[in-house]
């Protein structure tokens, strides 16, 4: 199974994604989660990709395809990857594409959690992250119950950085959905429903 994962940030992907990976023992590379590890590691990418993490804006890129290069050629990625947060734009899809072929794979599918910008900005400007292990939670949650560190709102998260961030996505990366649908490979679910509906419905998209 290698798949793309569409969506807007907030639309759920990621949790759908935690699913997928353990159910079905497929590396999840989640280009959010590595750059935030490059920043808190304060590497010179994560330098470099902070500024425009916290503009809400897209890192170029440049830096993003290198990342996600290194990462597909780890172990755990080669008998299956979910890809989310890449590619996010035509761009980057059609590299994607070529370094895909010349490791001998190829895309599987393009799958879209499809969720309206007004649920996303609501789910986004409530939402709690730990500052040590990177748990999401609710307004109303002060210590992670995961590692018990402190829970604060993350930049980005912040409702006129979330609507700047839906903005960046519409221009940039939504072309990917008529992309996928031109290679036969786009599958969409409704992501405003309980999670595990959405799963279901995933997983059925997916054949699995």
């Amino acid at each position: 199974m290698n798949i793309v994962l569409l969506g807007a940030p907030g639309a759920g992907k990621g949790t759908q994604a935690q699913r997928l990976v353990a159910d079905f023992g497929v590396a999840h590379i989640s280009t959010g989660d590595l750059l935030r590890a490059a920043v808190k590691a304060q590497s010179e990418l994560g330098v470099a990709a902070k500024k425009y993490m916290d503009a809400g804006e897209l890192v170029p890129d440049q830096l993003v395809i290198d990342l996600v290069k290194e990462r597909l050629a780890a172990d755990d990625a080669q008998k299956g990857f979910i890809l989310d947060g890449f590619p996010r734009n035509t761009t980057q899809a059609v590299t994607l594409d070529t370094e895909l072929s010349a490791m001998g794979r190829e895309l599987d599918g393009a799958l879209l959690v499809d969720v309206p910008a007004e649920v996303i900005i609501d789910r986004l400007s409530s939402r709690r992250t730990c500052r040590d292990c990177g748990y999401t939670a609710g307004p109303d949650t002060q210590t992670c119950p995961k590692c018990s560190g402190e829970m604060y709102q993350r930049d980005d998260d912040k409702p006129e950085t979330i609507k700047n961030r839906l903005d960046v996505y519409e221009k940039n990366t939504s072309p990917l959905v008529e992309y996928y649908r031109g290679q036969g490979i786009l599958k969409v679910v409704d992501g405003n429903r309980d999670i595990d509906v959405v799963y279901g419905d995933v997983k059925a998209e997916l054949g699995l």
